[in-house]
C-alpha cells in the first residue's frame, strides 16, 4: 500500500515548487512515445477548483483574458503542460433543453429545425465574425513551456442533435435524408472553419474535437449513418488541424468499440479521451488500442467520487506503472472534474504523477 497521507503532506510544497510546464513532453506522449515524466490530462475542471489551485478569484468571469488567466494558473499549479480554453463565443443557438438549474437535459427538447422552412430561416453562425483575439493576448500569460488546448463549441453530432432533437433526427435520416445531410453540412463546415482559425495562433498547441457519439452499448446513430453523416466532417476537422501543424484530439463519450478503427485509421485522430468503467475500463482500453492511438485520462469519474483518496491514488499509480515502459498515456479522469468530485480525491489522482 502506497503512502497517500505522505503525499498529501507534500502538497503545499509541491504547489509552491511545481514542475515547469513542458508541452514538448506532451507532444512526445501524443506520438505514443514514453514521456520524460508522468503526464497529466484533463478536459476541464470546475470554477471552484480553478480558483483554489490558482489561489486567485475571478475579477470578472465574463472577461475572457481574466478568466483564462486564472485557468492557466490553475492548470500550471496542478502540473499540466497546457490549459483548456475556447477559441471564441461561436455557438449554434437552439431552444431551451431543460428547466433553469436543471441537472439533466433532454436530447429531444429545444429543437429549432424541424423542416426545410425552419432550416432556411435558421440564423447560422459565421465563424469569421467572432473574436479570437484572446488566443493572442494569452501568449503573454502562458508560463514558459506551456500551450493552450482549444476545444470546440460542441461537436458535429452534438450540435445537430441540439438543433433537430435526437428522436426527430433519427426519423429525419429515414424520411428526409437530404434535409438531415443539409443540417450536418451547415454545422460541419462551420466547425471546420472554427478549428482552422484557432489553429493559426502560436499560443495553441493542440485542439480538442469534443463530440459525444454514443450510449453505453453503441453509437447514437448506426455505424453506417455515423460514417455517412458524422465522420466525414471529423476527418475534415482533423485535416485542418494537422495542416496547422497541431495534434487533433477526440473527446467522445459512449461505447465506440465498433468505430475505433475509423477514429484511428480514417479520421486519424492523435488521441482519444473519455472512458467509463461500465463500458470498458481504461486499463483494457490501453491494452487494446494504446499501441495505435494515445489514450488520455480514463480514471472513471464515478470511481473517483465513490472511492477513498487512497483507492484513487493507488489506481492512478497502478495505471502509470502499467504504461511506464510503453508511453502514449496521460493520467486523468474519464471525463472531467465537475463540482461534485471531492477535491481530496482529485488531488489523490494527480498526486500519483508528482
Amino acid at each position: 500500500m502506497r503512502s497517500f497521507d505522505k503525499k498529501m503532506t507534500e502538497l503545499s510544497f509541491y504547489l509552491e515548487n511545481k514542475r515547469k510546464p513542458n508541452f514538448d513532453n506532451f507532444l512526445k506522449l501524443l506520438k505514443r512515445e514514453k514521456p520524460d515524466r508522468p503526464t497529466l490530462f484533463e478536459l476541464f475542471l470546475n470554477d471552484d477548483l480553478y480558483q483554489m489551485l490558482a489561489n486567485e478569484k475571478y475579477k470578472d468571469p465574463k472577461d475572457k483574458v481574466n478568466r483564462y488567466t486564472i485557468i492557466i494558473k490553475a492548470f500550471a499549479a496542478a502540473g499540466y503542460d497546457y490549459a483548456t480554453v475556447y477559441g471564441s463565443d461561436m455557438r449554434f443557438e437552439s431552444g431551451n433543453r431543460g428547466h433553469e438549474n436543471a441537472k439533466t437535459v433532454s436530447l429531444n427538447e429545444g429543437a429549432v429545425i424541424t423542416d426545410w422552412e425552419s432550416f432556411k430561416n435558421y440564423k447560422w453562425p459565421d465563424p469569421d465574425k467572432y473574436d479570437y483575439s484572446h488566443l493572442k493576448s494569452l501568449e503573454n500569460v502562458l508560463p514558459e513551456g506551456m500551450k493552450l488546448m482549444v476545444m470546440g463549441p460542441g461537436g458535429v453530432l452534438e450540435n445537430v442533435i441540439s438543433l433537430v432533437g435526437y428522436e426527430r433526427l433519427c426519423y429525419m435520416i429515414v424520411d428526409e435524408p437530404d434535409l438531415a445531410a443539409a443540417v450536418f453540412n451547415e454545422v460541419g463546415q462551420r466547425l471546420v472553419r472554427y478549428y482552422e482559425i484557432c489553429g493559426k495562433y502560436d499560443s495553441v498547441g493542440m485542439l480538442m474535437s469534443n463530440d459525444d457519439w454514443g450510449f453505453n452499448t453503441q453509437t447514437m446513430l448506426s455505424v453506417e449513418d455515423m460514417r455517412k453523416y458524422v465522420f466525414p466532417w471529423h476527418k475534415k476537422i482533423v485535416e485542418v488541424i494537422h495542416a496547422a501543424g497541431k495534434p487533433a484530439l477526440l473527446h467522445s463519450c459512449g461505447n465506440l468499440t465498433m468505430v475505433m478503427d475509423d477514429v484511428i485509421d480514417d479520421m486519424k485522430y492523435d488521441a482519444k479521451h473519455s472512458f467509463e468503467d461500465n463500458i470498458m475500463p481504461v486499463e483494457e482500453v490501453y491494452e487494446r488500442w494504446g499501441s495505435r492511438i494515445a489514450i488520455l485520462g480514463g480514471i472513471d469519474v464515478d470511481f473517483i467520487c465513490r472511492s477513498t483518496p487512497e483507492e484513487v491514488y493507488n489506481r492512478a499509480c497502478a495505471m502509470l506503472e502499467r504504461v511506464n515502459n510503453r508511453g502514449g498515456y496521460a493520467l486523468g479522469s474519464g471525463n472531467s472534474i465537475p463540482y461534485y468530485v471531492p477535491v481530496e480525491n482529485y488531488l489523490a489522482m494527480i498526486s500519483a504523477a508528482w
